[in-house]
């Protein structure tokens, strides 16, 4: 039989109960040690981690409270909080095993005990004590991750006056629970944003969860979002936690939310209201603190206006709004995130590179499209196939075309957005693969896109 590799302790004065106990289970545990007296117990933790100790109640002759043991168990807790504890003592009863319960014991032995009750009861303990460290592990882990995103996180790289305006908002409000509705067409650091505010934040040690909700199915929504219980409907064949759990005491960020359908809008809406959520096929409700943090290049605000999009939640979602300018609207920053993006890459290929003066005039030029996106793409692209030690324009396959473009002349996104479509579209002679990845959006996104704005006939 295999036995487990677990530490058990055997704290008793009783040299009958030490010898037979580790008789008994030595044959399940690979290391068993013992004490015949608990004044050398501290020291003995210092040394060595056990997942179990078996502690006598009563060691002074005469003397049957426990209280002696319950002080000793409450030491152990102190000086090894993951250590599970077993009381045992000849005087059992009731009241005795319910005060040792309350004060921490994983459970009460007494003595006399058979074979079969000790092995069950050391192994359920030792099975209680690996759950536990398993999950201490877990959390310690899940912390020291997102603290490593959090140093490594570089948010912004910007001087202008439009961007300094943004981190300044962004450390305003990052302390707070306020819901923030982030505004913003593709490519210009929405989720870069949404994790400077969870970073920033009472909740940055606890999970931030990013969910496309373009790129979620409307069948799929409450699976995905509150998740389901096995057997809830036809494919669910294993349980599945849903995004508001997974998210739970820290930061969701809703990406798209403007793609939302009024169906869809309802049932999220009332989870923002109410802060529970329920599993598909499951009636037990779910208690949620989570941080909402929604984002959306589509013109919301015409979309409540027409009744696209619904007003209460839109309020909702909207306690603060963090607007983030196009990259052609903050070109004092296009040579800051160049040499970024040149140093970074630079260094993830292997290579020594500098960039052209001219070139870094020229690229402040370009209108780019598909903003920081677009210009990181780029600076990668010319990167990895550059010959040379210094990048000129020729290493950039930039539109000629795009260069003339002059936005000043309309304001409204849509008509923006519909532009910069069917200039990609152009460029990309009709390959929607190509045009996609030329405006940092997914190849579904820019077909639904296409289709709202009539440029699939």
């Amino acid at each position: 039989m295999k036995k487990y590799s677990g530490h058990i302790l055997i704290v008793d004065d009783d040299e009958h109960v030490v010898l037979t106990s580790k008789v008994i289970l030595k044959n399940y545990f690979e290391n068993i040690e013992t004490l015949s007296t608990p004044k050398t117990l501290e020291s003995k933790l210092k040394q060595q981690d056990f997942d179990v100790i078996l502690l006598d109640m009563n060691f002074q002759a005469g003397v049957t409270s426990g209280n002696e043991g319950i002080f000793w168990m409450n030491r152990i807790h102190q000086l090894s909080p993951q250590t599970q504890v077993v009381m045992q003592t000849a005087y059992g009863d009731i009241e005795l095993a319910v005060k040792s319960i309350k004060e921490g014991a994983v459970d009460f032995l007494p003595k006399p005990w058979d074979k079969e009750k000790l092995v069950t009861t050391v192994l359920n303990a030792y099975q209680q004590a690996i759950a536990r460290k398993e999950n201490r592990e877990l959390k310690s882990k899940q912390k020291a991750l997102q603290h490593h995103l959090n140093q490594n996180h570089q948010p912004f790289i910007a001087s202008s006056a439009s961007m300094q305006s943004v981190i300044k908002t962004i450390e305003q409000v990052a302390s707070t629970d306020a819901n923030v509705l982030i505004l913003g067409e593709n490519g210009t650091g929405k989720e870069v944003a949404a994790r400077a505010l969870h970073s920033q934040s009472n909740r940055s040690e606890e999970p931030f969860i990013s969910v496309d909700l373009g790129a979620v199915p409307p069948s799929l929504f409450e699976s995905e979002m509150f998740g389901h219980e096995k057997g809830a409907f036809t494919d669910a064949k294993e349980p599945r936690i849903g995004k508001f759990e997974l998210a739970n005491r820290g930061t969701l960020f809703l990406d798209e939310i403007g793609n939302l359908s009024p169906e869809l809008q309802v049932k999220l809406l009332s989870v923002l209201q109410s802060r529970k959520v329920s599993k598909v096929g499951s009636n037990k409700v779910i208690d949620l603190d989570v941080r909402v943090i929604c984002a959306t290049n589509s013109p919301i605000y015409e979309a409540v206006k027409i009744g696209a999009f619904r007003q209460d939640l839109f309020y909702r979602i909207k306690t603060v709004e963090i607007k983030l300018p196009p990259l052609r609207e903050r070109k004092e920053d296009i040579p800051l995130l160049v040499n970024h993006y040149l140093l970074d890459f630079s260094k993830r290929y292997n290579k020594e590179l500098k960039v052209d003066s001219a070139l870094v005039s020229q690229l402040t030029k370009y209108h780019w499209p598909g903003n920081i996106r677009e210009l990181q793409h780029a600076v990668e692209r010319a990167v990895i196939l550059s010959k040379q030690s210094v990048l000129k324009q020729d290493d950039f396959q930039l539109s000629p075309s795009s260069e003339t473009i002059e936005p000043e002349k309309t304001l409204n996104l849509t008509s923006v957005e519909r532009e910069v479509i069917e200039q990609a579209v152009k460029k990309s002679n009709g390959n929607l693969t190509l045009a996609a990845e030329e405006l940092g959006i997914g190849r579904t996104t820019l077909y639904r896109k296409m289709e709202e704005y009539g440029l699939t006939k």
